[in-house]
């Protein structure tokens, strides 16, 4: 203890100065927001290539697993592809995975957070791969977030899992709308508030991407209806939905992007001047 004590006194100019330099730095990126944005983009790059070398080994002991994924999933979009041959009842047909105002990038998950209120899963992909911020994420069950942060390797992302997450959705159903939050409460459930009243709502039914969102294609799974309630005033539902995402449990993505976005976001910005 006694050499801890004469460390520090001979160093004490030098420690200072860190101490005063790191607080100086602090401040800095707090106080300006282009050096927060560099600031969390170095950091998504180094915190990267840490859980990359992480996530390498835990990938060789899901190698069973995600194979048996990738498997349902190519049997599933050889079903489609026979059915759009064929020209069968397009009921049979996920209309979204073949929508060519969208392009999807194939990613891996070096981390997921779902424990905490605010949740976030960082991605092997990045600027280099032509990501960008506000572009969605999914996965061959349903939704997963959307893309918050870039880095040139990698990408953060707003997990559904978060209580800043807020994303339109619909009854399958009907073309009843809502918005899609999360409560904090359970990772298996999320919450489809605004629904009107004299809207079908039924435990089962499933929940789906609304047509709205420029972010998603409409018709992307979500989940199922567990239960609803009726809010105060009795105009709206509050719907508690059954993910179909086991969002303890993502290792594969699809980024998604809508390659009419500026275009949409152009016109839009035209009708709010």
């Amino acid at each position: 203890m006694q050499q801890i004590f004469n460390f520090v006194i001979r160093n004490k100019t030098f420690l200072l100065f860190l101490l005063l330099f790191g607080f100086a730095v602090s401040l800095t990126i707090q106080s300006h927001s282009y050096h927060k944005s560099q600031f969390i983009n170095s950091a998504n790059g180094i915190s990267g290539g840490i859980y990359g070398t992480f996530g390498s080994i835990g990938d060789y002991f899901g190698l069973k697993e995600d194979n048996e994924l990738l498997l349902e999933e190519n049997k599933r979009l050889r079903n489609q592809l026979f059915n759009l041959e064929q020209n069968l009842d397009s009921t049979f047909i996920d209309t979204s995975y073949t929508d060519k105002s969208f392009r999807f990038i194939s990613a891996d998950v070096y981390k997921n957070s779902y424990s905490s209120t605010n949740n976030y899963l960082l991605l092997n992909k990045g600027k280099r791969d032509g990501v960008k911020q506000d572009f969605g994420v999914i996965t061959s069950n349903g939704i997963v977030g959307i893309i918050e942060n870039t880095s040139n390797g990698y990408a953060t992302t707003l997990s559904i899992l978060n209580t800043k997450s807020k994303i339109n959705a619909q009854l399958k159903s009907s073309n009843h709308i809502g918005s899609l939050t999360w409560n904090g409460d359970s990772p298996e459930f999320a919450q489809l508030i605004d629904v009107s009243k004299f809207a079908p709502v039924k435990e089962g039914d499933t929940i789906v991407t609304g047509g709205q969102s420029s972010i998603f294609p409409p018709g992307i799974g979500i989940g199922t209806i567990a239960n609803f309630t009726t809010d105060i005033g009795g105009d709206t539902y509050t719907i508690n939905v059954k993910l179909f995402n086991d969002m303890t449990n993502i290792g594969h993505v699809y980024i998604v992007e809508n390659l009419d976005i500026e275009e949409i976001r152009t016109l839009e910005n035209t009708i709010n001047e």
